[in-house]
């Protein structure tokens, strides 16, 4: 699609945005190495005012990728990361993928259940994690255990005296030294592993076909599935990235990592597009808006990637400590609504532009985004990305588009767009439709959208069952799974409610057993040992009954439907 007729969305593109991109070639690690190379001298990361330049950035990740080529880590193993924000997130990285492996991210806050499936699924035999987490890993069972654990110390990365007035209030003065060496046993420490010698360079590096990274993601209903996205994939989604925003300088801009990298989001906008601008990247390992004001004050960021709450939180809180927030240029939200009365205090106190976008772990993840001009269209998440196609099918007959302008399912295909999941054949099928006129196949999003004449896209409906909390997906079936296993439960169902501030909370519908009766807290409680928190129902409400299809399905449209009423 190339023309006005099916693709209007080009005449909407903002000044100095290209309709097409060459593709990419080479991998993620060519994108690192030039920058290292053009900006040797210039700040890569800061964190907690600890600044490597991306000289020291190449070198430590050299020698990471050595580190983890003497443990055994070869061409094409997944290798899985379990790290907050931090300098060493970041050399694992590009170190992993250095020797040709597959990154493997996790949100370190999982719960052991929820880290196990994912292990099971992907079976990595090295791991790099946060020491807060380490015990949680080598407590799997032997079938899944790793053979090779590198601990990291996340605080190692800080100025001394960060670190030490983080653990002062909790060790004794006379303790203070031994307090801040925490690393575990039965581990190789992150300083041993970028202890080792420079990686040589004849040693095998990525193509852009392999895969480079798995991300696990809720897909449509169902458990947690690795997508597969490859060095293409990523490549191509950072230079749709850097098209978007041309007026970003290259080598000189600032870009705040308040997005966990673990998520794609979070990933591709800070780990790998600011990579590829030669940005100073600011590394914040949790939200806190009193700290990433201490920062703003030195240097505001050019890029801020977020979600709306924390758009929501710092304008407050910045007007509430009198800092100025001008300077910050381009603000992209994603992973939930943004409305209005987010927007126009924000831009008011910034003097740049705040928009939004879309997307989904299946396609890198962004696939499109307002205008970053006056053209920007509130309540919509904008225009395709450069070489992004899209199309509005009937969601019972996906091979068939609907009308202009009606309501019909999203699918999409381009670049950034995954193959499959990881040893998923079958779910891989399910998400993907051929082409009616023989070409590639296009991704099913699940997304009910409309396309006005400027080709600019508004989301209507979901078909997929997935809750939106704080820009953090929630799988009703797993939830489920685990408040069914309480004793005084019969039967439940859990859906998203709306929320101004997060998007949706998770509201669980329950069934009691007879003779029952309800506690909400127990029951929040049992997920709450199982779940990471954001999965946790805020509100628990007793039903007599849940609406079923002929089949016997819960129909969750209709339980959300009895809630709001």
């Amino acid at each position: 699609m190339s023309d006005a007729s099916s693709a209007p969305w080009l005449a909407s593109y903002a000044p100095g945005v290209p309709h097409h991109l060459d593709a990419p070639t080479g991998s993620l690690i060519d994108l690192i190495h030039e920058s290292v190379a053009q900006y040797p001298d210039r700040p890569a990361l800061e964190f907690f005012g600890r600044v490597t330049t991306y000289a020291e950035l190449g070198e430590q990740i050299d020698r990471a990728a050595e580190g983890l080529r003497k443990l055994g880590v070869q061409q094409g193993d997944p290798v899985a990361i379990v790290l907050p924000n931090c300098p060493q997130h970041i050399v694992a990285f590009y170190a992993i993928l250095r020797l040709g492996a597959i990154v493997v991210e996790h949100n370190p806050l999982y719960t052991p259940r929820e880290l196990r499936h994912q292990f099971e699924d992907h079976g990595a035999r090295v791991v790099v994690a946060w020491n807060k987490v380490v015990e949680t890993i080598q407590d799997f069972p032997d079938d899944i255990a790793q053979r090779h654990i590198v601990s990291v110390d996340v605080t190692r990365a800080m100025p001394f005296g960060t670190r030490a007035a983080l653990r002062l209030p909790i060790a004794k003065a006379r303790e203070a030294r031994e307090a801040l060496t925490t690393d575990v046993h039965d581990t190789v420490t992150w300083r041993e592993l970028v202890a080792s010698d420079r990686i040589e360079p004849h040693i095998h590096a990525p193509r852009v076909g392999d895969v480079a990274l798995i991300q696990y993601t809720s897909g449509t209903t169902g458990r947690p599935k690795g997508a597969t996205l490859t060095h293409a994939n990523l490549l191509a989604n950072a230079a749709q990235a850097r098209a978007w925003v041309p007026e970003i300088p290259r080598g000189t801009s600032v870009v705040y990592a308040v997005l966990p990298m673990f998520h794609a989001y979070g990933l591709t906008l800070c780990l790998t597009f600011a990579m590829s601008m030669g940005a100073r990247l600011v590394l914040f390992p949790r939200f806190d808006p009193d700290l990433v004001l201490k920062v703003v004050r030195k240097h505001p960021p050019t890029f801020l990637p977020a979600v709306p709450p924390i758009y929501e939180r710092l304008t407050a809180a910045a007007a509430e400590q009198g800092v100025s927030l001008e300077g910050i240029s381009i603000a992209i939200s994603g992973a939930m609504p943004l409305s209005a009365s987010v927007v126009e205090p924000w831009e008011a106190k910034t003097g740049g532009y705040l928009v939004e976008g879309y997307g989904l772990s299946e396609t890198s993840p962004v696939l499109m985004a307002n205008p970053v001009a006056t053209t920007r269209r509130a309540g919509t998440v904008g225009l395709p990305l450069p070489d992004t196609e899209v199309r509005v099918v009937d969601p019972d007959a996906p091979t068939e588009d609907v009308p202009a302008g009606e309501r019909g399912e999203l699918v999409v295909r381009g670049p950034q767009v995954f193959s499959g999941y990881w040893n998923r054949p079958e779910e891989t099928a399910e998400v993907f439709v051929d082409d009616p006129d023989g070409g590639a196949p296009w991704f099913r999003t699940g997304d009910i959208v409309t396309i006005d004449d400027g080709g600019f896209v508004r989301i209507v409906d979901r078909i997929k069952e997935l809750i939106i909390t704080g820009g953090f997906n929630v799988a009703p079936s797993e939830v489920e799974d685990v408040i069914r296993q309480h004793p005084d439960v019969a039967d439940c169902a859990v859906v998203g409610m709306p929320d101004e501030h997060s998007g949706e909370h998770v509201v669980a519908a329950v069934v009691l057993q007879p003779g029952a009766t309800l506690d909400p807290e127990a029951i929040r409680t049992a997920v709450r040992d199982r779940l990471t928190p954001y999965k946790v129902p805020r509100r628990v409400v007793e039903v007599d009954d849940l609406p079923r299809s002929l089949i016997g399905k819960v129909i969750r449209r209709q339980v959300r439907e009895q809630l709001e009423a």
